[in-house]
């Protein structure tokens, strides 16, 4: 009976055991439903990062929220909260979800800027996941500057073709890795994963340095925007060696047995190995376009490409039902960023989880282009 590994058993199968096996059965189930329940209450007394994001059009209303009592202060730390806006562009609404997982400390950052600048009148919105490691002082300074650094270039630029995005993304990274290399000693030794997307009326632009990741869901199909950037990557290990570095396997391809990742911002230490230039992917928009999923590799270590598109496209379709916690709003959003973290957790991630999850059908932007 000690194989048996199911919560529950049939009918039919109880029929073909002994009185005295049934009833050993009986309990063996209740205790393993009870470790199920106590596990899952471990999940959930995981310490949750949070932070609620409202549009300047709706400042009002989220002052009000938390003078309601909706805030990180006084909130229940048992409780998964999720991030949620409605975005007055073609990006629709949006969810971020930013936890600590397994991990001592938090490294992650995430960061949105609804309306970032607009060329023409046509607005653009950013998005984008920040993967830090050795610390989370880079990550912490891509949060206060990047999008801002975006913003300047975009304007400085003006109208753009696939080329000219290139070139205007991996000048954003340069430029973000040069304030980081000359800022303090100790950022000597810490870096961050990037992945962002800027996404207009007609256009999706995502840069990656590093293994963050970026997947558009169209027409039911998973589609990546962007390709991590490991040291075991066949192209990744020739540049490294090329440059006169090496990748160890030590626990997993590591450039020069230490770092995880073979491009970020920061990781001085390791120049010219580890690089902060983005490969840069430009997608345009059609009506079959669902949503766009960014995350950091807390998620995606676990989580297919495929798997994490299913469980959006089951929330977006009301047919992913969850009892656990009631999310805010009812959102599909919200609640389809709260089922990837937990099924993240659940799965055994061991790092830091970050998630954000648009809304890509322009039937369900908020206002006209």
């Amino acid at each position: 009976m000690h194989s048996l590994d199911k919560l529950q058993l049939t009918n039919t199968t109880r029929n073909f055991l002994r009185p005295s096996d049934a009833g050993m059965c009986d309990h063996t189930t209740m205790i393993k439903t009870k470790n199920a329940r106590r596990r899952l209450l471990r999940v959930r007394k995981l310490r949750y990062k949070w932070q609620r994001k409202v549009h300047a059009a709706e400042e009002g209303e989220g002052d009000e929220l938390l003078e309601n009592g909706v805030s990180e202060s006084n909130c229940d730390p048992v409780l998964l909260f999720e991030n949620e806006s409605i975005s007055p562009s073609d990006s629709g609404v949006y969810s971020e979800m930013s936890i600590i997982g397994r991990r001592k400390e938090m490294e992650d950052e995430v960061r949105v800027e609804l309306g970032l600048t607009a060329i023409n009148d046509e607005k653009y919105d950013f998005f984008a996941v920040y993967d830090g490691h050795g610390g989370a002082q880079v990550a912490q300074v891509c949060r206060e500057r990047f999008h801002r650094i975006v913003a300047e270039e975009i304007v400085a630029r003006g109208e753009m073709d696939e080329a000219e995005w290139t070139r205007l993304m991996e000048r954003c990274f340069e430029r973000m890795d040069g304030e980081v290399s000359s800022g303090a000693a100790v950022m000597k030794t810490v870096g961050s994963a990037v992945v962002s997307a800027v996404i207009g009326k007609e256009e999706v632009v995502v840069a990656n340095c590093g293994d963050c990741r970026a997947v558009l869901g169209r027409d039911g199909i998973a589609l990546p925007l962007s390709n991590d950037h490991k040291p075991g990557r066949a192209d990744e290990l020739k540049r490294i060696e090329s440059a006169g570095g090496r990748v160890i396997n030590w626990n997993g391809y590591r450039v020069l047995g230490v770092l995880a990742t073979s491009r970020s911002i920061g990781d001085e230490y390791l120049k010219p190995f580890v690089i902060s230039k983005p490969e840069v992917t430009v997608t345009k928009r059609t009506e079959k376009d669902e949503f766009l999923i960014l995350g950091s590799d807390g998620l995606w270590d676990v989580i297919s490409n495929e798997i994490a598109c299913n469980v959006v496209r089951r929330c977006f379709g009301g047919k992913m039902k969850r009892i656990s916690l009631k999310v805010a709003n009812d959102s599909h959003v919200a609640e389809a960023a709260t089922v990837l973290v937990e099924l993240a957790v659940a799965r055994g991630s061991k790092d830091n989880i970050s998630v954000i999850v648009v809304d890509l059908r322009k039937t369900n932007s908020s206002s006209s282009p």
